[in-house]
């Protein structure tokens, strides 16, 4: 459990810290989807379950920070951020780890398989998602310079410079997703139905980790318009 001394002394220091280091144990957490999906090329169930553990563990974790931030979040920052758009930052953050679990979650109950020809393009589509969360995590870390320089100058060009690049992650997302069911629809006569219903909805999922972060990046987006 995180203590409150803990936090008291973070927020002497920044008021953004907690959350900064909450997104970097949510980063954590999607990271793991590629040892998990590699497991599951090799069809090795055994570190599927030994992944999908450390996934959870890593989403407890996070929880315990989210849990800990709201409580001790200050009522009034004498920052220009509403502390509402802070929790609600802290909300979308939380999602993307919740996204992470429940992914690792299908693969292991259904001991998912993913067809030869699939596993090179949905090994990539994976770490795309992943590099949209680390995106996310990028801009996130620029919430002290942007107050420190009032959310003006070039300092705002360069959190909407990364913006722009999470966007561009997003959409690699997209034109993956329907490159991937495109290749399984061709093959899906092949398989077993219930199969492909959940490849089909595992893949749907891993998208959903991608636009969880571009949903991050434009609350951040919101912070700098107001």
């Amino acid at each position: 459990m995180i203590t409150r001394s803990y936090f008291s002394g973070i927020f002497g220091t920044s008021p953004f810290k907690p959350l900064q280091e909450h997104m970097s144990k949510v980063v954590e957490c999607t990271e793991r989807l590629v040892p998990l999906f590699d497991a599951v090329a090799r069809e090795d169930y055994g570190a599927v379950a030994e992944e999908r553990q450390a996934i959870a563990d890593l989403e407890d974790k996070a929880d315990d920070m989210k849990r800990e931030l709201r409580l001790h979040l200050p009522q009034t920052l004498f920052l220009p951020v509403d502390r509402r758009d802070l929790l609600e930052l802290l909300r979308l953050q939380d999602n993307i780890a919740n996204k992470a679990k429940d992914i690792a979650g299908i693969v292991l109950g259904r001991e998912l398989q993913i067809p030869a020809g699939m596993v090179e393009p949905f090994m990539a589509y994976v770490q795309r998602s992943i590099d949209a969360a680390r995106q996310a995590h990028r801009t996130v870390e620029e919430l002290d310079e942007l107050v420190e320089t009032g959310f003006r100058g070039s300092e705002v060009d360069v959190v909407q410079s990364l913006l722009e690049e999470l966007d561009r992650v997003e959409k690699d997302t997209d034109l993956m997703q329907i490159e991937l069911r495109g290749t399984l629809r061709s093959i899906e006569a092949d398989l077993p139905p219930v199969e492909v219903m959940f490849l089909y909805k595992v893949i749907e999922q891993v998208g959903a980790l991608a636009d969880l972060a571009q949903r991050a990046g434009s609350r951040l987006q919101m912070m700098l318009a107001k």
